[in-house]
């Protein structure tokens, strides 16, 4: 790939917990390191200002084959970098179509915010040493332990086991071998921001996943029964999939959907470590499936790993207003801190995360059901004590969405 690609799938990599910007950088294979970490720190830096820049100035909507991280690296380097690189080639005559819009947008946001210097657009907490700690969350796979065993290892190896955390100050006074259940999904460890488990014998055995808590939302409120057929519509890198094949304990059966054939391999990999074996992948544009199909037809549950209105909210909205009275958002789990932004009457029934409001990764997450399906139970209870549920709609192919579940084989 080259250098604004690869830059993009990093931060991609970055939102959806997959490793640190700098072990993701290094592991790219880019030749030129130092370059690529340098682009990618600066744009993730400036996240907050491309993210209004780019809504402002339409872009996403314009270009609907553009991705949020491509585009976000593309704005930067076209507005706060050093201009486009080797030429910039398609990705610098595509920008320049809208170059006078985002121009205006950047100078717009300045006025606005009674600043001069694009590094006083910053916030305190975007500028170096002042980003939030997000924890090291680490899913049990239940598919080959459970969590007390894995518990029980970790006591044995030193750490300290303080119980099921109470509140986000839990998790965010974490520090040192100490270790906590997590307070809404049972099978979620938390460690410290700094713990490193790439290297450790049980994450090789598959017996623990590394997995952002906002990543583990989706599954856990589609909540499949074992037995079901579940979609997953954008699948790869395969932490979601695994997820939902231990909640079906691998009775049933997961479609997984990609059109990156290298992003699959990797899945492959990640499935037979885990131990799944219900899963059916498969290299094709989920889109490109009928929507007639009745595989489809219950409920969905829309994430992105993105904080984007254009990808969010937006798409929400319009999914509802093309399927009036076929489909309505499900109210799930009341009691999580931060919501869909109040662009449409239901926002309010959208989940956002981010490492400021809930110590995650960024992420949204919206629950369809049909309106002619007895609603399946929904997460309703206090955070502390969650009861699992069912499953999303995608237009745009981003970091993954699980697309779709029928709670019954073949209906």
């Amino acid at each position: 790939m080259g250098l604004y690609a690869t830059a993009a799938a990093v931060l991609a990599g970055v939102e959806q917990r997959q490793g640190s910007l700098k072990s993701l950088v290094y592991s790219s294979s880019f030749q030129n390191v130092k370059q690529l970490y340098a682009l990618v720190c600066e744009t993730q830096r400036y996240s907050a200002v491309l993210d209004a820049v780019i809504a402002s100035a339409g872009l996403l909507r314009a270009e609907k084959k553009l991705r949020p991280h491509l585009a976000k690296v593309l704005v930067y380097e076209l507005l706060l970098g050093k201009g486009f690189r080797g030429g910039g080639g398609r990705w610098k005559a595509l920008l320049g179509r809208h170059q006078a819009r985002l121009k205006a947008e950047l100078a717009r946001l300045k006025v606005h915010r009674g600043v001069s210097r694009n590094e006083d657009l910053l916030e305190e907490k975007s500028r170096p040493g002042q980003a939030c700690q997000v924890p090291r969350f680490v899913r049990v796979n239940t598919l080959k332990t459970c969590p007390e065993d894995a518990i029980d290892y970790f006591k044995r190896q030193g750490f300290s086991y303080q119980g099921r955390a109470s509140s986000l100050e839990d998790l965010r006074t974490l520090k040192g071998q100490h270790f906590l259940l997590d307070p809404l999904l049972p099978e979620l460890l938390v460690f410290p921001a700094q713990t490193d488990m790439h290297e450790h014998p049980l994450y090789h055995a598959g017996h623990l996943i590394l997995q952002d808590k906002a990543s583990c939302l989706p599954a856990m409120l589609l909540s499949p029964p074992p037995g079901s057929h579940v979609i997953d519509a954008c699948a790869a890198p395969g932490n979601k999939t695994s997820y939902v094949a231990a909640l079906l304990k691998n009775q049933g059966k997961i479609f997984a959907f990609d059109q990156d054939a290298k992003r699959l391999a990797a899945m492959a990999t990640l499935l037979a470590r885990a131990g799944v074996s219900c899963c059916e992948i498969a290299e094709k544009d989920f889109l490109t499936v009928s929507p007639s199909d009745q595989r489809y037809s219950q409920r969905l549950v829309y994430s992105t790993c993105s904080l984007s209105q254009e990808e969010n909210e937006d798409v929400v909205q319009e999914a509802l207003q093309q399927n009036l009275g076929t489909f309505r958002l499900a109210p799930v789990l009341p009691d999580w801190p931060h919501r869909g932004l109040s662009t449409f009457p239901g926002s309010e029934h959208c989940l956002r995360a981010s490492p400021e409001t809930t110590l995650t990764g960024g992420f949204f997450i919206a629950v369809f059901e049909r309106g002619d399906v007895v609603p399946s139970p929904v997460p309703q209870a206090k955070a502390a004590a969650p009861e699992p549920l069912s499953q999303a709609p995608k237009r745009k192919r981003r970091c993954k969405v699980a697309a779709g579940a029928s709670t019954q084989p073949g209906t």
